[in-house]
């Protein structure tokens, strides 16, 4: 299973306010606002504003954690997962992003079940990131019915089934994620889960390259020129 993009996490932005400045948000975070904290962290992580420093951003997404703020919780696992600003950790990665889950937020849910799936700080359990892949793909996390549907294609966790897996890649796309439009299009290129069409499959591909997918792009001037 090809690696998963975290870094979504970390670009996911609930703006407390936009107009905010950094002196703002420091005041703000001081005084317990914990999203102005998360806000922080997101800024020394980017270098925005601020000269780049991924152990600040950490310990801003620390105290936005503690504080009851998922976002943060998700941020600092990918911090722990990647290695940045602190020990790369994957257990503690783990654990933020179960709490980050259990507290309904989806990329939570996302990162900790690529955890099970490629048995990083956890016990792999194909079965478990399916659960968790399904708990953040019916709350409307595309990428999530992307890796649900790979399972499903796979049969890893959950019984084989394509029409199964070409049904979460559909959603997946429908949703916005171009790689569950490529994905898709080739289950309609070789006749998998669905009735072979290279019109439809085309069609796919062309989407995921308008969303900005080079492979997408690819493929659909590879049936172009058929």
């Amino acid at each position: 299973m090809k690696k998963i993009i975290l870094i979504i996490g970390l670009l996911f932005s609930m703006v407390v306010a936009k107009n905010l400045n950094l002196k703002e948000l420091e005041t703000n975070c001081n005084n317990g606002d914990m999203k102005a904290c998360f806000e922080l962290g997101k800024l020394y992580y980017n270098g925005k504003g601020v000269i780049q420093n991924y152990q600040k951003s950490a310990e801003l997404y620390q105290k936005a954690c503690d504080g009851g703020d998922l976002f943060g919780c998700n941020n600092l696992g990918i911090l722990y997962e990647r290695g940045e600003g602190v020990r790369q950790n994957y257990q503690k990665a783990a654990e933020l992003w179960k709490k980050a889950c259990d507290g309904g937020d989806l990329l939570g849910c996302n990162n900790l079940g690529t955890l099970y799936a490629e048995g990083k700080g956890v016990k792999q359990n194909y079965q478990k990131a399916s659960e968790l892949y399904q708990k953040a793909c019916d709350g409307g996390e595309p990428y999530s019915c992307n890796l649900l549907g790979r399972l499903y294609y796979d049969g890893k966790g959950v019984k084989q089934n394509y029409q199964k897996a070409a049904e979460l890649y559909q959603k997946a796309c429908d949703g916005g994620d171009p790689y569950g439009c490529v994905l898709l299009g080739i289950l309609y290129e070789v006749g998998e889960g669905v009735r072979q069409d290279y019109a439809i499959a085309k069609e796919y591909y062309g989407k995921a390259c308008d969303l900005g997918d080079q492979l997408g792009c690819d493929y659909y001037k590879r049936l172009n020129n058929r």
